[in-house]
């Protein structure tokens, strides 16, 4: 039996852990979508979201049959309910490059950013990619040093975000009102997907060692 809810637990851990995979695949697509342009694949990334949402249902599911069979206890308690949060952050996370892939669309044919921005764009795509590859791999080892190195990659596109608000509000930025909504939402969406995958972080830091820090 204990053997049995030990491979339940580490099922879990891995179907997070797949989802976190998933999401970093969505947002890979959703950016060379969004700089392609490309429309066949932003519709690609909005169409499979759904295979997402529902890999979470399921996976908060299978933490509450676990919840309920087994009243796990300590670690293993801080495990299955660090799980569920995990899962809601990693929905978040989908959702964000579904609203990449949606800017991609509505704004097709055109390159929803201008191409002195698209730099930045490309740069914060493969930050956020890379955190959501680290954020599979921290979930499935719960490694607390690898965790807190993900919270010190956000750093890098915070600060890409925060410049990208500094060119929009220079005087010298000649691309109109809409394309300026759309880099600001943008920024942003790349932003907190990049906050979702640093609160997986320290929800793994806080399953191996009990801090909150």
């Amino acid at each position: 039996m204990r053997t049995a809810y030990q491979n339940e637990l580490s099922a879990l851990l891995a179907q997070v852990g797949d989802m976190c995979g998933l999401a970093g695949v969505s947002m890979e697509r959703a950016t060379r979508a969004l700089l392609g342009p490309d429309l066949t694949l932003a519709e690609e990334v909005i169409t499979d979201h759904e295979a997402i949402v529902e890999m979470g249902v399921a996976t908060e599911e299978r933490a509450l049959v676990l919840l309920a069979r087994q009243a796990p206890v300590a670690g293993d308690l801080r495990t299955v309910v660090s799980s569920m949060k995990n899962a809601a952050d990693v929905d978040r996370m989908a959702a964000l490059a579904l609203h990449v892939a949606t800017i991609a669309r509505r704004r097709h044919p055109r390159c929803a950013v201008p191409d002195d921005v698209a730099p930045y764009f490309t740069e914060m795509g493969r930050i956020a990619v890379d955190l959501g590859n680290s954020a599979r791999d921290v979930v499935v080892s719960r490694d607390p040093r690898k965790a807190a190195q993900i919270r010190h990659d956000d750093d890098a596109i915070d600060e890409l975000h925060s410049h990208l608000f500094t060119v929009l509000k220079d005087q010298e930025w000649r691309h109109g009102v809409a394309a300026g909504v759309d880099v600001a939402l943008l920024s942003r969406y790349y932003e907190r997907f990049a906050d979702h995958a640093v609160e997986l972080a320290r929800r793994v830091i806080y399953q191996a060692t009990g801090s909150v820090a």
